[in-house]
Parts: structure tokens; sequence; C-alpha cells
């Protein structure tokens, strides 16, 4: 007889973590923001509506770097509590909010409910674009349907970039995704995205549960430095969930476990300064400073910490591995299966001569966990992806650990434990 499952409560989840925020914090310039400060702007003209005319937005161009753009209906403050105000100056009625110091605008359902910033670190090599790319693809199509979710960009420029930068070239055309250029050679914008999950809560009332992810394809550069780290990098402050990538070819070991056909990457394991465990260091360090920890304090900020490009390892280290299962794709977290994956990764990391990156992590983190996953799910030929096309594996993995810490996902455990 099957047993049922066993739903499980998140244990030991800082009560940070639970809480909604007294306010909003913005996925742009990541001001925390009173709900009272959030401004308001006018819908504007629009055919026969005779709405205010397009203005200059100082606060808009600023931020962009560009007028381009920033010339749209003008911004004003009012009370809004209803998630409306009517314009001073046209007298329509508006739902459209915006940062009061970038102007950005701000999501509806992200203002309304306690919406969670998740960044994504990873030094050269990570595949950080190409993940990116494919993250967001699954969180479109498949994963959202079994979350019963949907992504929604959060502005026009996040809509172009992904298109151009990541969809049309990796998914479209098959083409590899070039390494990120370093942001000291100009400015880039981050992908911001709301997810949002439609749960029943009581007397089976619908809630609307949110996630705003806040996507940077950092330069493996950028993160050479711990101040460069705090230039490109600030919105590590305003952060909920980390996740780190880590490439296994840059770990000193793990070269015995790959294919003979895979080659290392270029100057893998001769830049100190890509390593993952100092990378991470710095970011940790970065982390310490805007939370005021002392040494010896866990953070209390969860880390996803996922070893990319699984597939070029050789079959028998898959073969009896919890790697080698998928997931049962059942809109829940498979607890049994996620402590199985995250020990079977720290045994690859100790037989790599990584292990300390692990005690490092439980050292510095009160909660993270260890991932492994591809994103294209076979090794590249040529510049282009393989010929099976793009077969990501587990890549939702690390977010779908994180809803659950923040208890946007129920954990079941299938055998009843």
């Amino acid at each position: 007889m099957t047993r049922p499952l066993a739903r499980v409560g998140i244990p030991g989840v800082p009560s940070r973590q639970r809480a909604p925020k007294n306010g909003v914090t913005c996925p742009y310039c990541f001001e925390s923001v009173a709900p009272q400060r959030i401004l308001f702007r006018c819908r504007g003209q629009a055919g026969r509506r005779q709405g205010c005319a397009p203005v200059l937005d100082e606060a808009l161009a600023k931020y962009t770097g560009s007028t381009a753009g920033a010339s749209l209906p003008p911004v004003f403050s009012a009370s809004g509590r209803k998630g409306r105000a009517e314009c001073p100056e046209c007298g329509l009625a508006t739902g459209n909010r915006a940062c009061p110091e970038c102007h950005n605008p701000l999501p509806s359902a992200y203002c309304d409910s306690p919406g969670r910033i998740v960044a994504l670190v990873g030094a050269k090599n990570a595949g950080k674009s190409t993940y990116i790319a494919v993250l967001l693809h699954e969180l479109m199509n498949r994963v959202g349907t079994e979350l019963d979710a949907s992504l929604v960009a959060c502005d026009d420029r996040t809509i172009e970039r992904y298109k151009r930068d990541f969809a049309r070239p990796l998914l479209e055309e098959r083409r590899l995704l070039p390494t990120t250029a370093s942001a000291a050679t100009g400015p880039r914008e981050p992908l911001v995205y709301l997810l949002t999950r439609t749960r029943r809560g009581r007397f089976a009332r619908p809630r609307n549960d949110s996630l705003a992810l806040v996507l940077f394809d950092t330069a493996g550069e950028d993160l050479r430095s711990r101040e460069v780290t705090d230039l490109h990098l600030r919105y590590l402050e305003a952060a909920d969930a980390i996740v780190f990538l880590v490439d296994p070819l840059e770990l000193p070991g793990a070269r015995t476990g790959v294919r003979d056909a895979v080659a290392a990457p270029r100057g893998a394991g001769d830049d100190p300064d890509s390593e993952p465990l100092n990378v991470i260091a710095r970011v940790t360090d970065a982390l310490r400073q805007r939370h005021g920890t002392r040494p010896g304090e866990p953070l209390p900020v969860p880390v996803a910490v996922a070893l990319t490009k699984i597939d070029v390892l050789r079959p028998g280290l898959l073969r009896q591995s919890a790697l080698h299962r998928s997931r049962s794709g059942s809109g829940v977290l498979d607890l049994d299966d996620r402590d199985a994956v995250n020990e079977q990764v720290r045994a690859l990391l100790h037989d790599w001569q990584a292990g300390q990156l692990d005690t490092y992590l439980g050292q510095q983190y009160a909660d993270h966990a260890l991932f492994g996953l591809s994103a294209l799910g076979g090794v590249p030929d040529a510049g282009r992806v393989g010929a099976g096309g793009v077969r990501p594996y587990r890549a939702e993995d690390p977010l779908l650990w994180l809803l659950y810490r923040f208890g946007m996902l129920d954990g079941v455990r299938p055998g009843g434990g």
C-alpha cells in the first residue's frame, strides 16, 4: 500500500524569512521604501484619453544613463491606500506605481505582497548567462505550469534584453552565449521579473505570493576584488537569498571525474581570483559588512550553491547517484530527494579536495544547500549547442528550495517520515 505524502513545515527558518517586510525594496536601485512614499505615474495620453503629456523624467534618465525612453507621463505622490490614485493634473485614476528614488516601475503584486529578491553570483566560466536564459524559459513554461505560477518582466527593458541577449541566440539560434563583458566597460541593467504563485489559504481563499528575481550576469572580472564587488554587486545588500553557481572544472580535483572528451576552460585553475571559494568569500565579506554581523556569527541569508555542467561528469559517477534521478514535477519539494542530492554533492566536493567549500558555507551561513544541475543538458560543440538542443536538467532546483524556505512551496516526504 502506498503511504501518504507527509507535508513538512520549515524547521529552523529565521523569522526574518517568513515575516512580511515593513517596506518595499526597489528591485532596481534597492532602496527600502516605506509604502506611503511610493509614487504613482499618470496613465498619460492614449487615443482620445486626455491625460498628461510625456515629460523628461530626470530621475529615471539618471538611473539608466540615457534620456532615451525616459520621457513618460509625470509621477506624483498620493496616499493610494487602495493601490490607485488620481493624477492632480489631469484627474485620471492610475494604479501605476514607481520608486520615489529612481522612478522605475514597481509592480502592483510586488508592492501588495512581501516580494523577495534573489541574487545570482558566480565566477568566470560558471555559465551564468546560459543559466539565466534557461531558468527564465523554464519558469515561463514547464516549471511555471507545474507551480501554477506566472513570470512577468517588470519593464520593457527586461523584455527586450532577455530576447536579444539570451533567448534568441541560445534558444532559437542555438549559439553559445559569449563571456560577459566587465561592467567597468559600461553600465549594465538587471533583468527584473516577478514570479507570482496563486495558492489557496484558509477557507480556500486564493492568495498570491510573489518573488522578485533580480538577475545580473556579472562578469568574472567584476568579482576579482572586494572594491569592485562592492561597486557592481550592490544588490546583495537587498538580497533575501543568493544562488552561487560553481563550475566543477574550476575545482582542484574534479578533472578525474570528467569525461575525456571535455576540455577544461582556458585558464581553469590558473587564476586564484576565479576559484569558487575565493569568489564566495569576497561576497560573504560584503554581506557581513552590510548585515553588521560579527565574525563567527552565521549570516541569515539562505544560500544555494549549485555545481553547473554536471553533464560533463563521467556516467559512472551518476549511475547510482541521486543526481541521476529527475524531479517528480508534482508542484512540491521532495525533501527526501533534496537531502539525497545535498549529500551526493557534498561527497563529490570532498572527493575533489574541495570539502573546505562546504565547511566554509556551514561556518558563514545559517542555511545553505548544495545542488547539481545542467543548463544545456549536453556538451556543446564548436560554439553551438549540442545536436540534441537545449535539454536542461534540474536547473530549477535551487529556486524551488528557496521558494520552500520562503514558505511559498510545500515540502513533502514521500516515505511519510
